[in-house]
């Protein structure tokens, strides 16, 4: 039984941020996640996409991101348990909670933040006949090495940011990118589908819409054509060494769903003071809590967790005000990151 002030369930940047925030707090935190590696969604799914909305990076990587808060948590010893999934969760009479993961591992903590994000997330699968015969070999649901993909014929399916994302990455370094979505009208970002647009009226790409991927051609899981059926007209085969496919997430709550918390469709409802959710002493901050106003942006979870923070350590400590010091000036915090004198 490992005893702790916090158990946070979740590693992307929100939950490794909360780590920071009640360090500071001199609260003490262990770390769940279901997946193999810390970062969420920055690392699973786009590590190497730019980010430029955190303030003072003017620009990061998901792994450069990543990286830097794992750096700045380091002064706080947290315990990282990676690639478990928190399947049991029951306050105890004294009105802290038992926690138990996948593995068996097992905690007594005096407080929960949810920080997993969208939740259990697996990409939407494209459905026609043995894609599965070719996926994780030359069918593709994200990218892990853009430089696999180079001088190669690709065919990208979907209309989202993250289909957009890859054609103009790729553009130039593919021998030839075919997009194909199955609308008229994009859901990127409109400066991408402007910058996109470009490439294919310059003749450095080709686009199809209304139209949708019919069938793969190949063998021993190498893709050589996609059959791809127009909404009017004829199917035709295009030429592709890859087929990227982006057709969005389909997020999962999982376990979290039997908790008896106040969910809001796939979130969490939880107050604006405090972030705590309907159960006293489990929180939920990030992507997958909802409140009236609620943006789904880092930089608001980061903001969260501050207050989720201080929430908790008036919850562990109930008879000490709680105070604000600064990192810039307060020796206590200097203690507690470290910091010479």
């Amino acid at each position: 039984m490992i005893e702790t002030d916090v158990v946070i369930v979740g590693a992307g940047p929100c939950g490794l941020f909360q780590v920071f925030e009640l360090g500071l707090l001199g609260l003490k935190a262990e770390v769940v996640d279901s997946i193999s590696q810390p970062g969420g969604q920055c690392t699973e799914l786009y590590p190497d996409k730019p980010i430029y909305d955190i303030p003072a990076i003017p620009i990061c990587t998901g792994e450069e991101l990543t990286q830097a808060l794992l750096k700045q948590i380091e002064p706080f010893a947290s315990g990282m348990h990676l690639g478990e999934e928190v399947q049991v969760v029951r306050r105890e009479d004294d009105d802290t909670f038992f926690v138990e993961t996948s593995r068996g591992t097992q905690f007594n903590c005096k407080a929960i933040v949810i920080a997993a994000g969208v939740g259990s997330f697996q990409p939407r699968a494209i459905r026609v006949p043995n894609a599965e015969d070719y996926a994780g070999k030359t069918l593709h649901y994200r990218v892990k090495n853009p430089e696999q993909f180079a001088g190669k014929k690709l065919v990208i399916l979907g209309g989202g940011d993250s289909a957009l994302d890859w054609v103009l990455e790729l553009a130039g370094k593919a021998e030839r990118i075919t997009l194909v979505h199955r609308r008229d009208e994009y859901r990127a970002m409109p400066d991408s589908v402007t910058k996109m647009e470009k490439l294919a009226a310059d003749g450095a790409m080709d686009e199809i819409r209304s139209a949708k991927a019919k069938a793969i051609i190949g063998a021993d899981g190498q893709v050589s054509a996609v059959v791809v059926q127009p909404k009017e007209g004829e199917a035709r085969e295009i030429e592709a060494d890859h087929v990227l496919v982006f057709f969005g997430l389909a997020p999962k709550l999982g376990p979290v769903a039997e908790w008896g918390l106040d969910i809001n469709r796939k979130t969490i409802n939880v107050d604006t003071e405090k972030f705590e959710t309907s159960e006293p002493g489990i929180y939920a901050v990030g992507d997958i809590n909802f409140y009236p106003g609620k943006k789904k942006l880092i930089l608001c979870g980061f903001h969260e967790a501050a207050l989720a923070a201080f929430a908790i350590k008036q919850r562990i400590e109930p008879e000490r005000k709680v105070h604000v010091q600064y990192t810039t000036t307060s020796p206590i915090m200097h203690e507690r990151l470290g910091v010479e004198e």
